[in-house]
């Protein structure tokens, strides 16, 4: 099968690669301070090199994001059973037929500049209650800011929480390490786990752990230190609470490397945002021979918390036909 891959330029050099296959970010090359643009994000060359993806490079998740424990939940007094694929748990929905495996059809729009990827999700689809016509929206503006609006319309109650899995790193040396670069998160909150990156349900403060990202901290710093939570996930890999209320689109995440003098900031309306830093990179070629291997990108994933679905005092990621699936992320590109 023949995927298309679709490209949004902007005055400024910045260019964005998106495919058919799994509604794919492949190629973002963005302007470096000293002039020169490079490639900032993990991926293949083709679209059907992305058929063996277990990292999900540059990848649509959905119909849920991250971890569900057990690989089941209820709604509206129903279980619905899902791939046992992470340990005894659920991992971004289904490794081979989940949103990042499917063919979406995409439409450009030259005068926004964007391309909306459509796909329908049938009922009973990886277990899911309800069909969903699924809408995906790139838009490459002459700010430097990319944007991805995702939309979903379902007939039936169901579980909705998409990301985009983009492992970035701003040296544009993919095949260098990220623990130099520099994190800040708008988040006084995150949600610690259990073995198997399951949320306890507790939501805890930052303040004093080497969860602090409140202002910027290097992430190599404190990433291997002997602390119970690190060691669960061989790092950093944790849901962290954005400092607004859900719905308001504001700031959630700054991260600049000072090889390059580039930064990248993540807006959202959602409540969470996953930082991972790369930990369990599975080794292999990716663009032009380069080697990708463990913390050599990291990704910002905005997010209903992981496991939502179980936990009565996380806000839920329900939605059907009285309430539509309507979000949006911007990752936004300058230097400092």
């Amino acid at each position: 099968m023949e995927y298309r891959i679709f490209e949004l330029r902007n005055k400024n050099g910045m260019v964005a690669k998106v495919t058919e296959f799994g509604a794919i970010l492949m190629e973002l090359f963005v302007p470096m301070k000293d002039g020169t643009i490079k490639d900032v994000v993990m991926g293949f060359e083709k679209p059907e090199d992305y058929s063996d993806n277990p990292s999900f490079f540059g990848a649509s998740i959905g119909r849920s994001a991250n971890r569900i424990k057990d690989a089941k939940f209820s709604i509206d007094g129903t279980e619905y059973k899902l791939a046992v694929n992470d340990g005894p748990n659920n991992l971004h929905t289904e490794m081979d037929h989940g949103f990042h495996k499917v063919h979406w059809q995409g439409t450009k729009n030259d005068s926004d500049n964007s391309v909306t990827f459509t796909y329908t999700s049938p009922e009973g689809e990886n277990g899911f209650p309800g069909k969903v016509d699924m809408k995906i929206t790139y838009k490459l503006d002459d700010d430097n800011n990319l944007e991805i609006h995702y939309e979903g319309d379902s007939d039936k109650n169901t579980l909705l929480n998409c990301t985009n899995h983009s492992y970035f790193n701003l040296s544009g040396d993919l095949s260098s390490s990220i623990e130099d670069h520099e994190l800040k998160l708008n988040c006084s909150h995150y949600t610690p786990v259990v073995e198997g990156a399951i949320p306890t349900g507790e939501i805890a403060d930052v303040k004093g752990t080497v969860f602090d990202f409140t202002d910027f901290r290097q992430i190599g710093k404190s990433i291997n230190d002997d602390v119970e939570q690190l060691k669960l996930v061989k790092g950093y890999d944790h849901n962290f609470v954005i400092d607004h209320k859900t719905g308001s689109f504001d700031k959630a995440a700054e991260l600049r490397c000072g090889r390059t003098g580039v930064k990248m900031e993540v807006f959202t309306d959602l409540p969470g945002i996953q930082f991972y830093a790369g930990n369990c990179i599975a080794p292999r070629e990716g663009k032009g021979g380069v080697k990708y291997d463990v913390r050599q990108a990291l990704c910002l994933e905005t997010q209903f918390y992981p496991d939502s679905i179980n936990q009565e005092n996380f806000e839920s990621p329900v939605f059907g036909p009285d309430k539509r699936y309507d979000t949006k992320t911007v990752y936004r590109f300058g230097t400092f």
